[in-house]
């Protein structure tokens, strides 16, 4: 039962990663829809709506509340709850919060509030991927993992995904696409 369990929760964290990765992109190029004529935003935008509504309520949110189910059935199943377990725990927990940061967003979007630019939802694209590393290796490696070389190895991505960030808006920038 354990194995069935585990497979079926790391099944929704990989759909609700991926949803969450794809619903940032969505914003992204409904952001820069934005800045088009008025015949091409009204149609950029409403397809983008119905693909933001569709991914968020069809695929992203059922994704997380299944993830949630398993993820505490798996603790019920372990009986004693791990130290790596409650650090993996509050990482879940801020990742539940950035997912409401998308149904927030979502939902100004719909309206038609672009309070960020395309720039800013690039790099919110970007921190589940910090989310997913750090979440990973705290499974993976458990209690062997070395808090400083976690804590380097993450802020070390972080640097590294900002600044690949800022060289593709300067890139963009001088083709002027």
């Amino acid at each position: 039962m354990f194995l069935y369990v585990k497979a079926l929760h790391i099944i929704f964290v990989v759909t609700w990663f991926c949803g969450m990765f794809y619903l940032v992109r969505l914003f992204v190029y409904n952001r820069e829809a934005q800045d088009k004529s008025d015949v091409e935003r009204k149609i950029l935008q409403a397809q983008f709506d119905i693909m933001i509504r569709r991914l968020l309520y069809g695929i992203t949110l059922p994704s997380a509340i299944l993830t949630l189910i398993f993820g505490l059935w798996l603790i019920h199943l372990y009986g004693v709850v791990p130290t790596w377990l409650i650090f993996k725990l509050v990482l879940v927990a801020l990742l539940y919060m950035y997912h409401g940061s998308l149904h927030k967003i979502a939902k100004l979007q719909a309206k038609g509030i672009f309070n960020y630019t395309s720039n800013q939802l690039r790099m919110w694209n970007e921190l589940p991927t910090l989310f997913l590393v750090s979440i990973v290796m705290l499974v993976v490696v458990k209690s062997n993992l070395s808090p400083l070389y976690g804590i380097l190895g993450v802020a070390a991505l972080a640097v590294l995904t900002y600044s690949a960030i800022k060289i593709y808006a300067a890139l963009r920038k001088k083709s002027g696409s």
